[in-house]
């Protein structure tokens, strides 16, 4: 096998004072596990302290790395962690997070790790998210920035944030599912018992409301159904009748429940059905285009261009093969 071929990511996870643990925990369990019996080239992930080699956690924890700040200059990936909103970030590491992002590396945030990236200017007008809890004080410190506090990630390429806490899960899921298909990142999320895939925009908190019972019901039997029809042109008509609700009720509650819009919604869901079936079938593009409601192969390419820029015959090139093998273990 070649160099290339064989070569492993390198993820760098910033160790910072006195953070939470959980979000520290997240992508030292989905990228630091040895999971090279998916996929040979497997993340090699590296702590970084970020002060000393002994740092503070929460709750009178000491963590020591023997690794600095230096460590981000090779890496593929840098996750930042949650951190306190007041917490200052040394100036090596906003010049080191702004090198590697010059350099293509792609930087994540996890929850009030947004911070951290905004104090280094790398999310000036730019969308993103953090927990709902932080996203007032977010904007009003960096406000360039654009925040969007519904959002459970957002993936803008080379820079990502995530919402707090589980949504930390739910991005570095979107990662491996990005890196190596989501034949693999469902098989990850199996063995940590988690969702393998909840779409990022996605409501991460809804306010307290107290909707009727069987109009709750409703809403909810309505986005079952429509996951069980996505072969056929759905219309957002249909949807609402499903729920009994006009069109436009229908589509403020799914609004203010999803976080998006219910065409939008079936479209991720269509593409998620086309990608699995891209891994785990030879069906034609054509094929999978009427069986996912996108109705011709043209259709399913734009869709795939658009969400993902790459093709169907390219995505299934880059992950069938590794699908079809996990099948069979």
């Amino acid at each position: 096998m070649a160099q290339n071929e064989t070569q492993r990511l390198k993820v760098a996870v910033t160790v910072l004072e006195n953070g939470p643990l959980f979000e520290l925990a997240v992508p030292c369990e989905v990228f630091g596990r040895d999971r090279r019996d998916l996929s040979p080239r497997w993340y090699e992930l590296t702590l970084c302290h970020t002060a000393s080699e002994t740092q503070n956690a929460h709750n009178g924890l000491r963590l020591s790395t023997p690794h600095g700040i230096d460590a981000l200059g090779s890496a593929d990936l840098i996750v930042v962690p949650a951190c306190e909103t007041s917490y200052e970030p040394p100036v090596a590491l906003l010049e080191a997070l702004r090198e590697a992002h010059g350099r293509g590396a792609r930087i994540a945030a996890l929850c009030s790790g947004a911070f951290v990236l905004a104090a280094a200017g790398l999310l000036d007008g730019m969308a993103a998210t953090t927990h709902w809890m932080h996203a007032e004080e977010l904007r009003r410190r960096f406000p360039r920035v654009r925040v969007d506090e519904r959002a459970l990630y957002i993936d803008r390429g080379s820079i990502l944030t995530s919402a707090g806490t589980a949504a930390g899960i739910d991005l570095c899921l979107h990662i491996v599912r990005q890196d190596f298909g989501s034949a693999v990142a469902a098989e990850v999320g199996r063995r940590m018992v988690v969702a393998p895939h909840r779409q990022g925009d996605q409501a991460q908190y809804v306010p307290p409301r107290a909707p009727h019972t069987a109009e709750a019901y409703r809403f909810g039997e309505a986005l079952g159904w429509a996951v069980k029809e996505l072969h056929r042109p759905l219309t957002v008509g249909e949807f609402a009748e499903r729920a009994a609700m006009s069109t436009r009720t229908f589509g403020r509650h799914f609004a203010h429940q999803m976080g998006t819009t219910p065409l939008k919604w079936l479209n991720l869901q269509r593409l998620a059905r086309a990608r699995e079936l891209l891994e785990t079938t030879e069906l034609a593009v054509d094929a999978i285009a009427e069986r996912t409601g996108f109705t011709t192969g043209n259709v399913l390419r734009q869709h795939f261009h658009r969400h993902l820029g790459t093709t169907p015959t390219a995505y299934r090139r880059s992950f069938g093969e590794r699908a079809h093998w996990l099948r069979r273990v």
